[in-house]
């Protein structure tokens, strides 16, 4: 029976993952409980996990079977985007298990082993293994290599080993460096994939098809007619109990590095040759390798600006200052908040300048990519209307996840008064159902092989080269240290970011 959709024709279907086992490491962890088991839930109840797939903890708390696995019933049912159906959780339950053991300890890799064994032999996953690092980078090391130790590095019988990396992927160059070349002892490129959330969520994964698939947009995604671009990733919430990790890294490595840097990427990079992971992934290496340097703090100051927020309000509720807050030291120079003006020296956007901030304690949570056209001929009804907004097209991440474009329009009635007016294109509403979560897509593509949304090696480490000399500046390493600027939380950020784009004629966009 041929499809009644005629806009589906031509598409194929995603290729079906076989069934494997997802051994997490750090089961015990919050990310386990809040996002990967609730993500695993609901690929089961979407129909997507593969038949068979089993599921196992790896930590050091002692644990049977069944106390994770209620642990996990109840942190699916609290944090999964479904509904937790009793039905299903009972068959999705009893793929769920516990391996304890100390990430350094031998015995415990070679009692994995046995059991990976077991599990091939009575659930038919085919030597198929996909390990999930969801512990600290420090742990990176020492867990590859006795996976290797022991031969859990290779598939068993046909099958394969994949191994997923968490976030941060180093605190530098140097560092991303190392551990990358851990990670190689053990498993190959191919074999790794470097996990960024935002790159899962559906309008990122979007921004390619709404370049290359549509002929209204592609012929004018370059510098003769976009006159900046911004990517805004906001948030109300502080530091939130994780002061220990953010006095450590602070805004620039936590967003600026990956999230932020992966979605410039996807916006400025040029039509892959081909859909394969190593296309789009080598078109986005190109983007990096064409950011234009800061080489010392008086380039720094010119083009980037390090807040932290000060005591505030937020929806009407007094928050606390940073230097405040449990844990943080209170001469603290972390910053929670980060704008910068950033080139692409390429010949698509040789003179753009693309504005990046995210922040902390900001008066809404949200991500978007709002790119602004350059105006009309200053005649007719420009010139009429004076200072005119121009056209934009924005990209909504989080939350919300959509499209919208404005444009001008004429009022109705005898007066010629000129209005901009929006069409909005939202997920929720158009497919009528929720987006997947990120962390659904992402490991399903994993599972499959497919790294498309995954960072390469290279990637990261370019990433890393471009925001090292900002680090060093900030430590005085490159000459006098930029100053901190403050600003009140519920604000969108210190003055000084605003004056950033005052400097070049513009102004951030209301989120």
């Amino acid at each position: 029976m041929s499809d009644p959709n005629p806009l589906r024709e031509g598409l194929t279907a995603r290729p079906q993952p076989k069934p494997c086992t997802v051994v997490i490491f750090g089961a015990t962890g919050d990310l386990t409980m809040r996002k990967l088991l609730p993500a695993l839930y609901n690929l089961a109840a979407d129909g997507d996990l593969p038949p068979k797939t089993q599921i196992l903890g790896f930590a050091r708390r002692p644990k049977t079977d069944e106390e994770w696995r209620k642990e996990m019933e109840d942190a699916v049912r609290k944090f999964s985007r479904q509904t937790v159906k009793d039905e299903l959780w009972a068959s999705f339950g009893q793929t769920i298990g516990y391996h304890q053991s100390e990430f350094h300890d031998d015995d415990g890799y070679k009692r994995l082993a046995e059991r990976l064994d077991q599990i091939d032999r009575e659930h038919g996953t085919g030597g198929r293994r996909l390990f999930y690092l969801s512990v600290a980078p420090d742990q990176f090391g020492i867990i590859v290599e006795r996976l290797k130790k022991f031969g859990l590095h290779e598939g068993k019988d046909g099958g394969w080993a994949r191994v997923i990396v968490e976030k941060p992927f180093g605190t530098d160059s140097a560092s991303a460096h190392r551990l990358n070349e851990q990670i190689a002892g053990t498993f190959p490129e191919s074999s790794i994939y470097r996990i960024d959330h935002f790159l899962g969520k559906e309008t990122a994964q979007n921004i390619m098809v709404l370049r290359f698939a549509n002929a209204i947009f592609e012929p004018i995604w370059n510098s003769r007619y976009i006159d900046n671009i911004q990517i805004t990733a906001g948030e109300t919430l502080g530091v939130e109990g994780r002061a220990g990790y953010y006095e450590t890294s602070g805004a620039l490595r936590d967003m600026i590095q990956n999230h932020l840097t992966q979605l410039l990427c996807l916006v400025a990079m040029e039509p892959p040759t081909d859909l394969s992971a190593d296309s789009v992934r080598g078109e986005k290496v190109k983007v990096l390798r064409s950011l234009r340097p800061m080489k010392d703090s008086a380039e720094v100051n010119e083009n980037v600006v390090r807040g932290q927020y000060a005591a505030g309000a937020i929806q009407g509720k007094p928050v606390p200052d940073y230097r405040t807050e449990k844990n943080v030291n209170p001469e603290s120079m972390t910053e929670t908040f980060v704008a910068m003006r950033v080139f692409v020296d390429n010949w698509r956007w040789a003179g753009v300048p693309f504005y990046v901030r995210s922040g902390k304690r900001m008066p809404k949570s949200g991500a978007e990519i709002a790119i602004q056209f350059k105006r009309a001929p200053g005649v007719l009804f420009n010139r009429q209307d004076g200072e005119s907004s121009g056209n934009s097209l924005v990209i909504r991440i989080q939350p919300d996840e959509g499209v919208a474009l404005k444009m001008q329009a004429k009022l109705p009635g005898g007066a010629l008064r000129i209005e901009p007016v929006k069409m909005d294109f939202q997920y929720g509403s158009s497919f009528g159902r929720p987006s997947p979560e990120a962390y659904e897509r992402l490991i399903l593509d994993a599972m499959g092989g497919d790294a498309t949304l995954f960072a390469r090696r290279d990637e990261v480490e370019e990433a890393w080269k471009f925001v090292d000399p900002i680090e060093e500046s900030w430590a005085g390493k490159r000459g006098p240290a930029p100053k901190m600027c403050f600003y009140p939380s519920g604000s969108a950020g210190p003055d000084e970011s605003d004056e950033l784009l005052a400097r070049d004629g513009r102004q951030w966009r209301r989120m």
